[in-house]
């Protein structure tokens, strides 16, 4: 008899879940423990290539957005295709409190982002991530009406954090971390398990090198050595067509207005260039840092920009955007740099169309270290740059600076242009092979060229 019941119970689960699902389907209305919205618009967004699309993010700009007066808690993002969550049991609800997600309906909630990326207090872009198949036209609802439940994990992290007497801003997924020891040259962090430490590294001010594993072994430790060259990621002019082996960077300027400063700072905030940064969003989705870089006299030409680096959760790329407030060149024929660095552990490199990999052998060794202590060797560490083809990158490896792998780019009309690094190192959770991470570039690339495209159905009343 009780093999009959439990039968019996398998089935009308199964029912249950199957008739929610094909409600959902069906463009049934989403409920939330009491939380029962009466509003909502459909959009549909479409993935035009020819695979599986996994965490891709989803941007959707405020002037685009048919409703444009909106609150973080009077906005629910749904995919009626994810199953429901049931009835917290009583030992979730005593863990998660009063905002703690209760039984849903006809799909699941997504977590999202409502961001401020101008600081004038008003919302500039509506950003989640979502799983999307080949060539597939997917349908997600956005409901509205105030919902206090709700808890997000963050997958990213921004600060700004005082280390070793300098102020230097960090930003990571679970997977990867960056931060700039120098102003504009991106060193990178590798982490044994998904985890956020950069807030850790920050408070207690841990060495990124060989003092880690004496903290926390899962935490990783830096391993991309930049020096004077463009590290994991950093910007540039090329100033002098005729000399495609120089290249112009905030941090190297002329010095008594002769010679360049081989320096690995500023001569000082005064007379040199100088830096500010900002954390502009802090997850759950994504995290943004934003570098300002002002006084930048190269010996010919007068510069000022932002760049906005933004880490995205699950993903180990993060993306940047440049853009110019001040371009003074002293001649025709400039044009913008962004590069990643090359050198002599490097045993593979491959360029294409907008992108470069690189695969390494090498130390991650403290490069100030002075008490003889050994460094940790890495057999494989990844790097890669990836530029958006819309601005016709050229591609050029230079032997100055350390040796660096670039592309060029046309100055276009508004100042700006974009581009992607992502890292790799064999002792990650992800990508832990030179081949898992060509891959991934590879694919990455052609997701960065083919956002998602949206489409918006108009605003539904129940």
């Amino acid at each position: 008899m009780k093999s009959y019941f439990h039968k019996l119970n398998r089935i009308l689960i199964l029912l249950i879940a199957v008739t929610n699902l094909l409600s959902a389907q069906a463009g049934g209305w989403y409920n939330e423990g009491n939380f029962a919205p009466a509003k909502r618009i459909k959009i549909i967004i479409e993935n035009k290539l020819d695979f599986d699309r996994k965490d891709c993010p989803v941007a959707i700009p405020r002037d685009e957005f048919p409703v444009k007066k909106l609150h973080e808690m009077w906005v629910t993002v749904v995919d009626p295709s994810l199953p429901s969550k049931p009835e917290p049991t009583k030992e979730e609800l005593a863990f998660v409190g009063g905002h703690g997600i209760r039984q849903e309906t006809n799909g699941h909630q997504i977590f999202y982002q409502l961001d401020d990326l101008d600081k004038d207090g008003i919302w500039d872009e509506l950003f989640f991530q979502t799983d999307i198949k080949s060539k597939e036209s997917k349908t997600l609802y956005i409901y509205f009406g105030f919902s206090g439940r709700g808890w997000n994990p963050h997958g990213t992290h921004a600060t700004i954090g005082s280390y070793c007497r300098h102020i230097i801003p960090w930003w990571e997924s679970e997977n990867i971390g960056w931060k700039l020891w120098f102003p504009t040259s991106v060193d990178m962090y590798g982490k044994r398990k998904s985890v956020l430490m950069s807030e850790e590294m920050c408070v207690h001010n841990y060495c990124g090198y060989q003092g880690i594993p004496k903290a926390n072994w899962d935490f990783g430790s830096d391993i991309m050595r930049v020096s004077n060259s463009f590290g994991a990621g950093g910007i540039g002019l090329f100033e002098f067509p005729n000399r495609p082996d120089t290249v112009s960077t905030p941090r190297f300027v002329p010095y008594e207005g002769e010679k360049i400063s081989e320096e690995n700072f500023n001569e000082d905030q005064l007379t040199s260039t100088r830096y500010a940064f900002d954390v502009v969003v802090n997850g759950p989705m994504r995290s943004i840092i934003r570098i300002k870089t002002m006084n930048w006299n190269s010996g010919s030409g007068y510069y000022e920009l932002t760049q906005d680096y933004t880490a995205y959760t699950r993903q180990n790329y993060s993306t940047c955007k440049v853009t110019f407030s001040k371009f003074f060149p002293a001649r025709n024929g400039v044009t913008f740099a962004c590069g990643i660095r090359s050198g002599a552990e490097e045993y593979y490199n491959e360029f294409g169309n907008g992108f470069v990999i690189r695969a390494a052998t090498d130390q991650a060794a403290d490069p100030d270290d002075d008490t003889g202590q050994k460094g940790h060797k890495v057999e494989f560490i990844g790097t890669a740059l990836v530029v958006k083809d819309i601005y016709h990158p050229e591609y050029r490896k230079i032997k100055s600076m350390g040796g660096n792998h670039l592309f060029s780019i046309p100055v276009t009309n508004n100042l700006s242009y974009e581009y992607l690094i992502a890292g790799a190192w064999n002792e990650g959770v992800v990508y832990n092979t030179k081949e898992s991470f060509i891959d991934y570039v590879k694919k990455t690339s052609k997701e960065y060229n083919s956002p998602l495209k949206i489409n918006y159905g108009s605003i539904e009343i129940k």
